[in-house]
């Protein structure tokens, strides 16, 4: 079988009101917002936005991005990106990121959208610390870096992030950025195809291809040990 990776696209924007911000939505722009009455939920947000609330900024942004109740306009949704991501709004600042990255509603700037997915890395936001270790693997704007690559995807797979499970096992195959041990490799893979990952587990398969069942087995046993840890010292 010859080796086939499966596609990891840099993720794309954050669309949920709360996957990455740290303040829940009033439950009344909740409400309004997915029954589709956009102009009550825009309303109440203007209004807690108008107080200073990163939330209602993040929300009226994700407006502005889709068009709900507004003319679609990425330069103003950019404005509530920032004002959320300066309170320290995760989803708005991964979402700067992914803009100034693709140029998408501004000018691309690579340097302005590490710092905006730096920003949200720190904030926790784990699409970000994936992002980061994607763009040093790959080159894409920034000066190609396993070890620097590796370094984010070990931060997200410490987490149990897949797509960080799956690369971290990824550069353990090809030894980028780390020396190549199909042991570690194949362990990773493991943890990441316990969430139904498909290229996981057919990655997982084309390891073992490579390995003695010894191999295969210590590789299994690390991986059980390694999720007992919480995934960490793996």
């Amino acid at each position: 079988m010859s080796l086939s990776w499966s596609a990891e696209p840099i993720a794309g924007f954050c669309l949920s009101g709360t996957k990455h911000s740290h303040s829940p939505i009033t439950s009344k722009c909740s409400s309004a917002y997915e029954r589709g009455n956009y102009q009550t939920a825009f309303g109440e947000f203007q209004l807690l936005a108008k107080r200073g609330d990163a939330n209602a900024q993040f929300n009226i942004g994700q407006m502005y991005l889709r068009g709900h109740g507004v003319p679609q306009d990425l330069q103003i949704a950019i404005k509530w990106y920032t004002l959320a991501a300066k309170q320290g709004n995760a989803g708005a600042a991964y979402n700067l990121g992914v803009m100034y990255r693709t140029g998408k509603g501004v000018r691309k700037d690579t340097k302005t959208a590490l710092r905006w997915y730096n920003a949200a890395a720190k904030l926790g936001d784990l699409d970000s610390v994936f992002t980061l270790g994607l763009m040093y693997q790959k080159g894409d704007g920034v000066p190609q870096d396993y070890k620097e690559a590796v370094k984010w995807f070990r931060l997200g797979a410490e987490k149990d992030h897949t797509s960080s499970l799956y690369n971290l096992g990824k550069s353990y195959f090809f030894g980028q950025g780390v020396q190549r041990n199909l042991v570690y490799s194949h362990m990773w893979f493991d943890i990441a195809a316990t969430s139904g990952d498909k290229g996981a587990i057919q990655a997982q398969d084309i390891t073992a291809q490579k390995m003695t069942p010894a191999q295969i087995a210590e590789a299994k046993k690390l991986a059980r040990e390694c999720i007992r840890k919480k995934y960490k010292g793996c």
